[in-house]
């Protein structure tokens, strides 16, 4: 056999194929990537169980779970054999006119169906309006810190970032001369996150009405993340975005898994919050619905028990999980008070996290957030999320929406591992 033309092992064919080198580093940007990296150095023989601060899945927990009238839905909706079909692309109608009518209560006008999107989550809302807006040299504004999804999307799709700070000082408000600055004629959206992941805060009416006001005076639409929707439990109430529909067009992205506890079940939304009818008008819903056609769809039957879900949920359910958040975010909190390396620049006041800043020049033989992490996991099992995962070198994101007993153990051992490296005082 000739070499170089066969493809034997010394041969020097070359194939035509290569992987998208986004999709090579996605890694790079995703937070499930980075903390597994963090838990590869948990030691394989420490008997203590891990204790997971760098993940908002609260579903783990027995004072976590989910009411049974959500899971009683679930299983009607398996046993009626309605849901075993294709649904239509954009979700079928009765759960878009249940999450139409759950998202109407809190705005000033109601939302037909029409205006819902199903998604496989939030994650698929982004996929899908990141998607429609992208086109060559169209730039959308993020938060930073922020949630490396819309990053990550952002590079997937060819769409230029431009990054406007949330101010600790202020309580992680946004710096809104700088998104002034960033917006030019290309800029197609910016992106908020309320209430606020990584960094635990919520956003007053005041505030959001001037971020509507910038946007609208700049041309561009609002995506608000709001999949910690109502998760409040400090002075702040929550306020969706969509309150400002007739000032900027908002498109409102959510789902049901952080407020019912169900990550898992992979049900959200895209919802259009827009009375004056602009994203109609640009093509921006029809472009949506036409995505949508070629993307996968969320369970039928889900989709079949959402409105059961969001009809028959008690609030004493809500009121308990939010008792339960605001009992772990003061342990949090006060705990972290007392560890001399780690500053808490606000208070969380909703989501499940909160952002804290690390003193590496108190630590000896500790580089950087992410050598933090990795040598807390291998010393301590305790698994945290770095800041650079965000954007934010030399910070950490914790989430508190644990049991409260595995969390000060957690923030125990934390403390612990930072005596145990503190630079020796002279």
């Amino acid at each position: 056999m000739e070499s170089g033309g066969g493809g034997g092992c010394g041969g020097a064919k070359r194939w035509g194929f290569r992987p998208n080198a986004a999709a090579a580093s996605a890694a790079t940007w995703s937070v499930r990537g980075t903390l597994n990296k963090i838990r590869a150095a948990v030691p394989a023989g420490d008997a203590r169980v891990a204790i997971p601060l760098g993940n908002g899945d609260p579903s783990l927990f027995a004072s976590f779970r989910t009411p049974a009238a959500a899971e009683d839905a679930v299983v009607a909706a398996v046993r009626s054999a309605q849901f075993n079909c294709y649904a239509p692309a954009v979700g079928i109608p009765s759960a878009r006119s249940a999450i139409a009518e759950y998202l109407s209560r809190d705005l000033p006008y109601k939302l037909s169906s029409d205006d819902i999107f199903v998604t496989g989550g939030c994650t698929q809302a982004v996929d899908a309006v990141f998607s429609i807006l992208a086109r060559p040299g169209v730039n959308i504004l993020l938060p930073m810190p922020g949630f490396p999804l819309y990053e990550a999307r952002s590079v997937f799709s060819g769409i230029d970032v431009r990054y406007f700070d949330l101010i600790p000082e202020k309580g992680w408000e946004i710096d809104l001369e700088a998104v002034e600055a960033l917006a030019d004629e290309n800029t197609a959206a910016m992106v908020i996150i309320n209430p606020n992941n990584p960094c635990g805060n919520v956003f007053t009416y005041q505030h959001l009405a001037k971020v509507a006001e910038t946007a609208s005076k700049l041309g561009i639409m609002v995506i608000a993340d709001e999949v910690y929707d109502h998760l409040v439990f400090g002075s702040n109430p929550f306020v969706p975005m969509g309150v400002f529909g007739e000032t900027v067009p908002v498109v409102t992205l959510g789902s049901i898994s952080k407020r019912w506890v169900v990550p898992g079940w992979r049900l959200g939304w895209v919802a259009i919050c827009d009375p004056k009818g602009i994203l109609r008008e640009t093509k921006v819903v029809d472009s949506i619905a036409s995505y949508l056609n070629i993307s996968t769809d969320p369970a039928t039957f889900i989709q079949g028990a959402i409105p059961h879900i969001l009809e028959n949920t008690k609030e004493d359910f809500f009121n308990k999980i939010i008792a339960l958040l605001r009992e772990t975010a003061d342990i949090c909190y006060n705990a972290i008070k007392e560890i001399e390396c780690i500053t808490c620049p606000h208070k969380p006041e909703g989501s499940m996290f909160v952002m804290v800043k690390l003193n590496i020049s108190c630590l000896e033989h500790i580089h950087d957030d992410v050598d933090f992490c990795k040598k807390l996991a291998e010393e301590e099992s305790v698994i945290i999320l770095p800041g650079s995962a965000l954007g934010m070198k030399n910070w950490l994101r914790i989430t508190f929406a644990i049991d409260p007993s595995s969390l000060v153990d957690g923030l125990g051992r934390l403390k612990s591992f930072c005596r145990r490296n503190a630079k020796l005082r002279n």
